[in-house]
């Protein structure tokens, strides 16, 4: 009698702080046999670091060690090779547990469908296994509640951007709405800068830095000349400019 397969469960594990986990994450990274997370080299992985010591004492770890993060622009035709033959590599080492019978937790920083690298994996394993995504708080909400700055409001139209655009395309789609989120911040910070001013909205822009974690950093934008951004920062314009 063929053994029935594992279900891969991923899991959101929100912007940082562990108490805005799901009760039912809690519950499936409590009681996962194999639990597998993403890491960049040298580092512990965001992830897994919110997970801290609520796995069970017998789970078995997979970590995913990224090959690069910003060591390879995504235009370099290397990136894409690269990146695929990773993901088929950590969705091999998830499918040996599942075709063993095992249940994995696949731990995603934020939500697992909103620009989280589970879903990669999921691409990969969705179609031959049991599985079930569990979201998770946004790393946007949870940096717009830590700045105390309601996003949008009404008819209101919210732009969720990346700051690898270029710039004049930052700014085309500024003008185009009311709200946005500028995520991928890192080394485009300045550009991020000009777009916002050219666009007009740098006075109501805010900068958020670690929203919800430890080191929590918000500042104003017109006050960040100069300084750097890491990983885990956004730029916020509010709405909110109209009756409704």
């Amino acid at each position: 009698m063929m053994r029935a397969l594992g279900t891969l469960h991923t899991i959101g594990m929100g912007p940082g702080d562990p108490e805005l986990l799901t009760l039912k994450a809690l519950r499936l990274i409590g009681q996962a046999p194999v639990v597998a997370y993403f890491a960049k080299r040298g580092r512990v992985g965001h992830a897994r670091s919110i997970a801290g010591a609520r796995l069970h004492p017998d789970a078995i770890e997979l970590r995913f060690e990224y090959p690069f993060t910003t060591e390879l622009s995504i235009e370099d035709p290397r990136y894409p090779v690269d990146m695929g033959v990773f993901y088929e590599a950590c969705a091999g080492r998830i499918a040996a547990h599942l075709d063993g019978g095992q249940d994995v937790a696949l731990l995603c920083e934020g939500d697992p469908f909103f620009y989280g690298s589970s879903m990669y994996l999921y691409d990969r394993l969705h179609a031959d296994y049991p599985h079930e995504t569990v979201p998770g708080v946004t790393g946007m909400s949870g940096c717009w509640t830590a700045a105390g700055l309601p996003i949008a409001h009404g008819d209101d139209m919210l732009c969720v951007l990346p700051g690898t655009l270029d710039e004049d395309r930052l700014v085309d789609r500024l003008l185009g709405c009311d709200a946005a989120v500028i995520m991928k911040v890192g080394r485009n910070l300045a550009k991020i800068q000009r777009a916002l001013r050219r666009a007009g909205m740098a006075e109501r822009a805010v900068y958020v830095e670690r929203g919800t974690q430890d080191g929590q950093c918000i500042l104003p934008m017109t006050g960040m000349d100069g300084r750097a951004a890491p990983y885990f920062s956004m730029v916020l314009v509010q709405g909110r400019q109209r009756l409704r």
